[in-house]
């Protein structure tokens, strides 16, 4: 695994180069941090997120709508998604050097708790993550100031129950990356999975960084089970994880968490990977239509874990912003999010920001549906809904929502 120290040198040179062009903002220029894993066991995933999030921006931008002619200038930053003194640093950075006025960010539940803790809260500042989904985070004490819009992974340990029920699945061995988001979807799983019937023959952690996994995959083999769930990551152990028990034979069946969503996977792993099942947060939709019909336009690929959730989150931004009538730190912003999020008001699409906020500057109510059918039920909860999968032929095929 590599050393915080590694990790942390990294992060501050990949940090370096994209804060860079924060350099040339104007007195005008309204500055918010991307703040996402560009290095680390989700890095394929990243770039997509972080396009996302800055489409919706630039679509504020071209409206000239926003407080009187501001611009909105995104200033990105790596989390690394597992190494917390990084993601800190990193975000003292935006805040305490760049000013910046919000985080679009975190990403991994570890990363983004400690984000919030020791920076974003105690600065006043909002921190909307599009992919941090611990359950560890509907109870953080965090003044007003953090949301999300991805489901928490309470509910996703249900989604991938049902899943696995519904398919007569009821033996299997469980696997999951060492860290919050691993053991919070863990043990949510584990929860539901047991209180529906089913037996969990081991729920062993592996560590991330590995370059041989064989002896976990034998400790899995030897407790057995109808396959084995994997709730890590696709660039890290999560892969790891599966190469070896393919290589050896173990386990030729797989169910996986949101984090081992990726393409990447796929590349590596090849036709094994055919028959394998999962859940990812997704959405469907006229929202969901909208956002992929924008998103093409501009030359963003739409297709990827948490990319309309990124949209989202930069837009939710954007849209409370225009209704505190204000980019000052100190919660006013925050006090405005859940009435962006929810009814009553007019509903607002992907490519409809120019026109929310337009409504909001005449003192309109505005009910911000975006990409995912955004619907905030709780401090910073989304409710969100799951997308169901099959590997088949190498691709992801979608079975059904839920």
């Amino acid at each position: 695994m590599r050393s915080t120290i590694r990790n942390l040198l990294a992060a501050t040179a990949a940090s370096a180069v994209l804060l860079s062009a924060a350099g040339s903002a104007s007195a005008e220029d309204v500055k918010i941090g991307i703040l996402l894993g560009f290095t680390g066991p989700i890095e394929t995933l990243t770039p997509g997120m972080a396009d996302s999030a800055e489409l919706a921006l630039k679509e504020v931008n071209e409206s000239g709508q926003f407080l009187e002619g501001k611009t909105l200038v995104p200033v990105r930053g790596d989390s690394t998604c597992v190494d917390s003194a990084a993601a800190t640093a990193t975000a003292e950075r935006m805040v305490n050097t760049d000013n910046v006025a919000a985080i679009m960010g975190a990403d991994c539940s570890g990363v983004t708790t400690a984000v919030a803790n020791n920076v974003a809260i105690p600065n006043g500042v909002l921190i909307v993550s599009p992919s941090a989904t611990t359950p560890a985070l509907t109870d953080i004490q965090d003044n007003g100031l953090f949301f999300r819009t991805s489901p928490s992974d309470a509910r996703q340990g249900k989604v991938l129950t049902d899943i696995l029920i519904d398919k007569d699945v009821k033996r299997v061995a469980v696997t999951y990356t060492n860290n919050d988001y691993g053991k919070g979807l863990s043990d949510s799983f584990a929860k539901e999975y047991q209180a529906a019937g089913g037996q969990i023959t081991i729920n062993a952690p592996h560590e991330d960084g590995k370059g041989d996994y064989s002896a976990e995959v034998a400790a899995l083999q030897a407790a057995g089970g109808d396959l084995l769930v994997v709730l890590g990551y696709a660039d890290q152990g999560g892969v790891g994880i599966i190469r070896a028990a393919v290589d050896s034979g173990a386990f030729d069946r797989f169910a996986l968490g949101d984090g081992m969503y990726s393409d990447s996977l796929l590349a590596a792993i090849g036709d094994d990977l055919n028959g394998t099942i999962g859940s990812v947060p997704w959405s469907e939709g006229e929202g969901h239509d909208a956002f992929v019909k924008a998103a093409e336009a501009a030359g963003v690929d739409p297709n990827g874990s948490y990319r309309a959730e990124s949209y989202d989150a930069a837009a939710l931004i954007a849209l409370a912003m225009q209704a505190a009538g204000t980019t000052e730190r100190g919660g006013k912003i925050a006090e405005r999010v859940m009435e962006i999020a929810n009814a009553p008001g007019e509903k607002i699409l992907p490519g409809q920001l120019g026109k929310a906020l337009e409504l909001i500057k005449a003192g309109q109510d505005v009910d911000y549906v975006g990409a995912t059918n955004v619907e905030l039920i709780g401090p910073g909860e989304a409710a969100g809904t799951y997308r169901e999968y099959e590997v088949k032929d190498g691709k992801y095929e979608t079975v059904q929502f839920r």
